[in-house]
């Protein structure tokens, strides 16, 4: 089964993403903050990261510094989403693998995520 780790701190996004990943078969595990945010990759070990840019803390683009520089989350594949009108650049700037700018269709975001992990969810 295909993981996707989702951070943002908009309760309803992770709600709704996560209802309808998981309708479609993904294993979906969300976090509100992206304090530790190696460790919390570490606990659910997901094939696909979601990144919102502003999230407590650090914030998206940090915590995408962070994951795309630590050798056991670098291969991690990245969406950094945002409704930010400047989301190529920071996209660019974190070092993300793409970007998705909100909102979005869940379509798009499907293929996104199977564009990287190269397969259905189940």
């Amino acid at each position: 089964m295909i993981t996707v780790m989702i951070f943002d701190d908009n309760t309803t996004i992770l709600e709704i993403c996560s209802f309808i990943l998981k309708e479609k078969g993904y294993k979906v595990f969300t976090e509100t903050s992206c304090v530790d945010v190696i460790e919390k990759i570490h606990k659910c070990n997901p094939q696909v990261i979601l990144m919102d840019n502003k999230i407590p803390e650090a914030g998206g683009v940090a915590a995408i510094q962070i994951i795309k520089s630590t050798d056991a989350t670098k291969n991690i594949p990245v969406i950094f989403f945002s409704g930010n009108s400047n989301i190529e650049k920071l996209s660019k700037d974190a070092q993300a693998d793409c970007f998705l700018k909100k909102p979005f269709g869940i379509n798009e975001l499907e293929h996104l995520i199977k564009q990287f992990t190269g397969s259905s969810p189940r």
